[in-house]
């Protein structure tokens, strides 16, 4: 496996697949790719790595943000413009495409190029050339369009708002990257991955990860995917004292979210608590906090410490009652 592809952390099986599929696909200099994937899975390093593990490598990438540049301004960015040919176009200037010669091209967010630019992209992918604006002899232009989209560019096109000559021309090939609340125990590693790098970038204690928070970011949803993750844990490191991670130190919004989610260990389900056949008040208590205790330190990895934060009792409480259950022995 080459170096390039290890910047794809995880080893989740769609994280595996995904970097199989990018090696298959970027040696090869031609070959319209379109990426996929919810805003902050990484589809920016994607496309980067597909430049940088092909033929065309030593040649330059160019990062295009359709969505960041006003529309008015786009044509001349992506093409140039000649000497005169509007307003304050006091001399010539070569477009990003034309700079792009013998790389890539990267289209991200795609789908909003308004109607008039979208028929101009697919003019350069059908015949390798271009006319700076005020101009009328063509240019010549080899290179490779990588494109991405947070949409389902299939709707957009049955809804009439993306050219399907384009959608086909575009997606030759696919790819598909995971939100990262699919992707398992690569949540964790990628959060040791980023607390290693930002120990590295600010000093200080190098830190670990409570148990409850571990818990915490399996359970949480994370719209924000990698970026979310990465921007948390650099905040983190920049602000927090000492060497654990703890639930405090996690913004209210993401407690809040969990805690919707994740089943409340005070609170079991009633048809669980209770015994099929009768048995006295005190048995049925017993079970009750037998059960209780079990959810919240599987909450909690088994970490007495946490589950005793949990439930809201000393250590020493829960470790007492561990031993009065018969969960823990006295020695």
């Amino acid at each position: 496996m080459t170096a390039q592809v290890h910047q794809l952390i995880g080893e989740h099986p769609s994280i595996v697949a995904l970097r199989q599929m990018i090696e298959r696909v970027a040696p090869s200099k031609a070959g319209t790719v379109l990426i996929y994937g919810e805003t902050g899975t990484g589809k920016g390093l994607v496309a980067r790595m597909i430049h940088q593990m092909s033929q065309r490598a030593a040649n330059p990438f160019i990062d295009i943000n359709c969505a960041a540049i006003p529309a008015e301004l786009l044509e001349s960015e992506l093409f140039g413009h000649e000497r005169g040919a509007f307003t304050g176009a006091v001399g010539k200037k070569e477009g990003l495409i034309e700079t792009a010669n013998g790389g890539s091209v990267f289209l991200d967010e795609v789908r909003e190029l308004d109607p008039v630019m979208q028929a101009k992209i697919l003019t350069v992918l059908d015949g390798k050339r271009f006319r700076r604006v005020g101009a009328v002899k063509p240019i010549n232009v080899d290179v490779r369009f990588i494109a991405a989209t947070n949409k389902v560019l299939l709707q957009e096109v049955k809804a009439g708002k993306f050219r399907d000559d384009l959608y086909y021309r575009l997606q030759v090939i696919s790819i598909n990257i995971p939100p990262l609340r699919e992707r398992g125990d690569d949540i964790l590693l990628l959060t040791q991955g980023f607390l290693r790098k930002y120990h590295a970038l600010y000093g200080g204690e190098r830190k670990r990860l409570d148990p409850e928070v571990e818990g915490i970011f399996r359970t949480y949803h994370w719209p924000g995917n990698v970026r979310e993750l990465e921007n948390l844990v650099e905040r983190i490191c920049l602000l927090e004292d000492g060497p654990w991670v703890r639930a405090s130190q996690l913004p209210a919004r993401i407690l809040r979210e969990v805690a919707v989610q994740a089943p409340n260990p005070a609170v079991p389900d009633v048809a669980t608590a209770l015994p099929e056949e009768p048995v006295s008040f005190h048995e049925a208590t017993r079970n009750f906090q037998r059960l209780l205790i079990e959810r919240a330190l599987l909450a909690c990895n088994d970490n007495i410490g946490a589950g005793a934060t949990r439930l809201g009792l000393t250590r020493h409480a829960l470790r007492h009652q561990l031993i009065k259950l018969g969960i823990l022995r006295d020695d």
